[in-house]
């Protein structure tokens, strides 16, 4: 075998190990901030599913900043309506369907160094919470800040990731069908 046709056959090898590996993440989305700023009204919108699969999601919010951001952390409203066909919240005692959390993000250590990951921009993933979602089931997530400042500078985007806990092994990689907003 000539050097050529191995070199070939191992990217191939690599290129098809690094694409196969999608884990248990379902759906991971972000959506862009306005490059001169986030106003506290401007509210961003995600819109997964259906599910795939009945089972338990871990739902985690993303955020990407840039050395602009003035602040060491931020207050994120996050509400979120899961429905059965896209229209009207579920209706049931053991779940509960609609809800509107505050997540406390801190960003930059007492120090003053950023938490996150990179270099120019600072990319974090943050725990919201664990829902249990039926097959079928639609999620709708909306995102603004709670920040004293009207419009926030340095935030570039804002995402939503959810994963499976246990996924069967036919769903395991199989991700949602998604439109933003």
């Amino acid at each position: 075998m000539n050097r050529h046709t191995l070199l070939y056959i191992c990217a191939c090898v690599t290129v098809l190990a690094l694409t196969c590996c999608k884990g248990h993440t379902v759906y991971n989305h972000y959506e862009h901030t306005p490059i001169a700023g986030w106003e506290k009204n401007d509210t961003l919108s995600f819109r997964i599913g259906p599910v795939a699969a009945t089972g338990e999601y871990v739902e985690e919010i993303g955020l990407r900043i840039s050395a602009d951001y003035p602040f060491t952390g931020l207050n994120l409203i996050v509400e979120q309506t899961l429905t059965e066909d896209g229209k009207k919240p579920i209706i049931q005692e053991d779940r509960r369907t609609e809800r509107s959390d505050t997540l406390t993000c801190s960003l930059i250590d007492q120090q003053g160094r950023a938490k996150g990951r990179g270099i120019s921009h600072y990319q974090y993933l943050f725990h919201l919470t664990t829902l249990k979602i039926n097959e079928g089931d639609m999620l709708y997530v909306a995102i603004r800040h709670d920040m004293k400042r009207e419009i926030l500078p340095g935030i570039a985007d804002i995402g939503v990731k959810l994963s499976a806990v246990n996924p069967p092994a036919s769903q395991a990689s199989r991700p949602l069908s998604s439109s933003p907003r």
